[in-house]
């Protein structure tokens, strides 16, 4: 990869950002519309369409390396790009960088053998396919805490079958397979199962704030469903710290597309204050307008040094348990107070469908929950540096 990260030193990662940042506002955000926002066949067409012009103009899956057909960045260029690409709701996916697929390519390329390689990630990378991500469970099953795993994985001979009731999982509906963890006698194991697969069923798409999800929420039914051996992804037993393999470098990415969708929110509401006027003056020369919008790049610029942070160390090769965690919970909260300021200082627009700003509103308030509730990663943080000292 690190031939492919020479191409964008000096100018060419700048200019690698104005022309995602040019795509984004002539193609990405044009094809955004209410009306397709929580229709996911809809949104499955639109996006189709879009990487097929994100091929053409040479932004296609950032985050591979080039023998994938990618562009194969490092962590700290990538956090650049991802900003401009997540100012669109439409942007990541069109350059197949969006969540649950830019995580679930990265552990397939981490830990596929050949043949899975060959069979699951290839159709994602080409965009002929999705994958979704299936470890939430209904209480008491897991959910912040993996640990509670409920899911089962029985030995029958050479077989595997599975057994258990996940939700809320992102990219379900349609999905082409899943990456399924589910517990076995010894451990947790991470299995690659087919959508098609007897006993694979997907119950609903569970209705949620969030808006341009792809695949929607999927509440998913495993009754008796039988894998083979080819099935495993990694190591049998290993599952959890599988997860958490995926996890880290999928809640810095999050971190990076909403720092663009949060900036895009702020440059809206400075839009609109500049020029909006209420008893005799600019809302923007008002004080407590000001302190918002100074508040707001405040938040927006500390979200990018800690994600750059971060992403520095996984360039590095550097343990990020503990720096992926603080940054998360940071940007999390970070983004969600420049929404909702943007909404503030907007008024009754702010809340409506006619700006993107209530959506990503909509939008930033999940983060806090996405990859481990910040509570839970406060917690384990508390405990781990008081043991450090």
């Amino acid at each position: 990869m690190q031939d492919t990260q020479d191409r964008y030193a000096g100018d060419a990662l700048p200019d690698l950002c104005a022309r995602v940042r040019r795509f984004v506002d002539e193609v990405a955000i044009p094809a955004e519309s209410p009306a397709i926002a929580r229709d996911v066949a809809a949104l499955d067409r639109c996006v189709a369409q879009l990487r097929a012009r994100a091929k053409e103009a040479g932004l296609y899956a950032p985050q591979l390396p080039a023998q994938w057909g990618g562009l194969g960045l490092g962590w700290r260029a990538l956090a650049e790009v991802l900003e401009e690409a997540g100012r669109s709701f439409l942007g990541p996916a069109a350059l197949n960088c969006a969540a649950p697929d830019q995580p679930n390519m990265l552990t397939l390329l981490r830990l596929g053998n050949a043949a899975q390689q060959e069979r699951f990630l290839a159709p994602l990378v080409r965009g002929e396919q999705r994958a979704c991500f299936a470890m939430t469970e209904p209480a008491p099953g897991a959910g912040s805490d993996p640990s509670m795993l409920r899911t089962r994985a029985e030995r029958r001979g050479s077989r595997w079958v599975l057994n258990g009731h996940k939700q809320f999982i992102s990219g379900g509906v349609g999905a082409d397979f899943g990456l399924v963890l589910a517990r076995g006698e010894t451990g947790a194991t991470l299995f690659l199962v087919p959508a098609d697969t007897p006993g694979y069923r997907v119950v609903r798409d569970i209705g949620m704030v969030t808006g341009y999800q792809i695949g929607g929420h999927a509440e998913i039914l495993l009754q008796d469903c039988e894998v083979g051996d080819d099935a495993v992804l990694g190591e049998p037993g290993q599952g959890l710290a599988h997860a958490q393999l995926r996890l880290e470098p999928a809640r810095l990415s999050h971190c990076m597309r909403y720092i663009g969708r949060a900036r895009r929110a702020l440059e809206t509401a400075q839009a609109y204050v500049a020029q909006r006027e209420s008893f005799g003056a600019r809302l923007a020369d008002l004080q407590q307008v000001q302190a918002m919008i100074a508040d707001s790049h405040i938040d927006l610029h500390a979200s990018r040094l800690m994600t750059l942070d971060c992403a520095a160390r996984m360039d590095a090769g550097l343990p990020v348990k503990q720096h992926s965690a603080m940054t998360k919970v940071f940007v999390s909260d970070a983004v969600n107070r420049v929404a909702d300021r943007a909404v503030q200082m907007m008024g009754a627009l702010g809340l409506s469908d006619d700006t993107p700003v209530s959506m990503i509103w909509q939008e930033m308030r999940p983060f806090r929950i996405y990859d481990g509730a910040n509570e839970l990663h406060r917690a384990t943080l508390a405990r781990r540096l008081m043991a450090q000292a």
